[in-house]
């Protein structure tokens, strides 16, 4: 066991210049922290089996879930359920730096929306 940052996790980029940390990386569980900066967004997707939970750090998120369009300040979250389609953008002029928490794992579970 030890402390996990993100100087320690294994680091990747994404989308327009995204990074993301992943902080936890198990077969029953997903836990990373992801930066977007101004501007930038993720595909519109859902995921079968996954259900979400994503945590602003910092900034605010712009998260649209089947349709619903939710606002997202410091220390807000927003659970998305398997099967709802959903896209988070950053449309303000700060950077987004956000957990998302996934059980199960998120990953090769993406189906993109057209």
């Amino acid at each position: 066991m030890s402390v996990i940052s993100q100087q320690s996790a294994e680091h990747y980029i994404w989308g327009n210049n995204c990074d993301g940390w992943h902080l936890v990386k198990s077969k029953q569980l997903s836990v990373i922290q992801e930066r977007v900066p101004p501007g930038s967004f993720e595909s519109r997707h859902f995921h079968q089996k996954s259900e979400q939970f994503f945590f602003v750090l910092s900034g605010i998120a712009t998260i649209e879930v089947e349709g619903e369009v939710l606002t997202v300040n410091p220390l807000q979250g927003v659970h998305v359920g398997a099967g709802k389609a959903h896209q988070l953008s950053n449309q303000h002029n700060r950077e987004l730096v956000f957990t998302v928490t996934s059980t199960p794992p998120s990953h090769g579970d993406k189906i993109e929306q057209g």
